[in-house]
C-alpha cells in the first residue's frame, strides 16, 4: 500500500482549488422562506388558480394574504412568513422570510407540523385533506376557503419538498 505525502504549499494550493460545500438551507428557516416564495411564483397552479378562485382577493382590503408556517418540534425556532398579493392577474408571493406581520385568521393562515410530517407532505406521500383530517398538519385560518382550493393547497405543501433544504436541524 502506498502512502502519499503532500507537503506544505502544495497541500494549501490543492485545498484552495477544491470548492467549499455550502450547508443546505434549513427547512422552514428564513432563507427557506425566501426560496419558497420564489418556488411559489414558479408554480402556475398557485399563481393562476389562487387568483382565478378569488382566494388572493380575500384579504380584508390589505392588498395581501399572510401565511405563517413552522415546524412544531422546533419549539424555539422562528416562524416563516409568506405574503401573497394579486399582481398582474396572478397570486404572487411578494415576500418570504422572517415574520413581519400579525395574521388575521379570518383571511390568513398559520400552519405547523412536526418535521417528519412536513417532509412526508413535501414528498407527496399524502395531501392536505389527509394531513388535516389526521391532525398531522395543524391549521388555523379560513378552513372552507382552503377546502375550496385543495389543488393549490396540495401544491403549497409540496413546496416543503420542492425547495432544497435539510431537516436535520432546526432553524
Amino acid at each position: 500500500m502506498k502512502t502519499w505525502v503532500i507537503r506544505g504549499g502544495v497541500a494549501a494550493t490543492i485545498l484552495a482549488l477544491v470548492p467549499v460545500a455550502h450547508a443546505d438551507t434549513v427547512l422552514m428557516s428564513t432563507e427557506w422562506g425566501v426560496k419558497a416564495c420564489e418556488a411559489w411564483n414558479a408554480e402556475p397552479v398557485l399563481t393562476d388558480e389562487l387568483a382565478q378562485s378569488g382566494w388572493v382577493a380575500n384579504n380584508k382590503d390589505r392588498g395581501h394574504k399572510i401565511m405563517h408556517v413552522y415546524r412544531t418540534d422546533c419549539a424555539d425556532s422562528p416562524r416563516v412568513e409568506l405574503r401573497i398579493a394579486a399582481q398582474d392577474g396572478k397570486a404572487k408571493c411578494v415576500y418570504g422570510g422572517k415574520v413581519e406581520s400579525d395574521p388575521d385568521l379570518d383571511v390568513d393562515y398559520i400552519m405547523h407540523a412536526k418535521t417528519k410530517r412536513w417532509v412526508q407532505m413535501g414528498n407527496g406521500e399524502y395531501g392536505p385533506m389527509w394531513a388535516m383530517m389526521s391532525f398531522r398538519l395543524k391549521f388555523s385560518g379560513p378552513k372552507m376557503e382552503a377546502m375550496n382550493n385543495m389543488g393549490p393547497f396540495k401544491k403549497f405543501l409540496l413546496l416543503a419538498g420542492k425547495v432544497p433544504s435539510s431537516a436535520e436541524s432546526c432553524p
